[in-house]
């Protein structure tokens, strides 16, 4: 993993995970959520309103979202595998009038030299659109958390069929897959001719 920065969400915010990715070259960046008490409280009682931000506003998609990041390095007494810096992200959503805040914590081995606040607010945004053209496009479109199949490699190889789908009909330049379903589901030449032509 030399040069490579792992984003990833609360869930993997562990020990082994971070001995892991450093441990094999490359840097973490780690969301911190209120289950890991002890890391959150200790990175929410931070001053953070005396820390210099960087902030980025962003319009489209009848919003605009508002992204401030606060980094400093870790305190010696936080304890977390190969840290270096620690942050703070508020994001700011104002849709239709209404304003939504969201404060994130997050945890790196990436220090300021090699993740300023500026880039570590774009890995985590990268981390989230991933998040929202793959993830969100399984649990929703193709309905996967409901799934019946459970047992066995089906699981992994209906995962891998949903991946393959969704990969073949962005690389044929459709943005959204569940219109690109509906379209190839009218006429059984057309999924044909896709797998033929990707």
């Amino acid at each position: 993993l030399d040069g490579v920065v792992v984003t990833m969400d609360a869930l993997h915010t562990q020990h082994d995970t971070a001995a892991l990715v450093t441990g094999a070259g490359g840097d973490y960046v780690l969301t911190v959520k209120a289950s890991q008490k002890s890391l959150y409280a200790q990175l929410k009682a931070l001053p953070w309103a005396s820390i210099p931000a960087v902030t980025r506003t962003d319009r489209g998609h009848g919003r605009r979202a508002t992204r401030t990041i606060k980094a400093v390095d870790v305190p010696a007494w936080v304890e977390f595998t190969a840290a270096a810096q620690v942050a703070q992200l508020r994001r700011t959503v104002t849709r239709k009038g209404r304003r939504t805040v969201e404060i994130v914590y997050l945890i790196t081995s990436a220090d300021a030299r090699t993740g300023p606040p500026a880039l570590l607010a774009t890995w985590v945004q990268s981390h989230w659109e991933t998040e929202n053209r793959l993830h969100w496009v399984r649990d929703v479109t193709f309905d996967e958390d409901r799934s019946h199949v459970r047992t066995g490699n089906a699981p992994r190889v209906m995962a891998g069929l949903r991946n393959t789908a969704i990969t073949l009909l962005r690389l044929d330049g459709h943005h959204n897959i569940a219109a690109a379903l509906r379209h190839h589901a009218r006429d059984t030449d057309r999924p044909i001719s896709l797998l033929l032509t990707a």
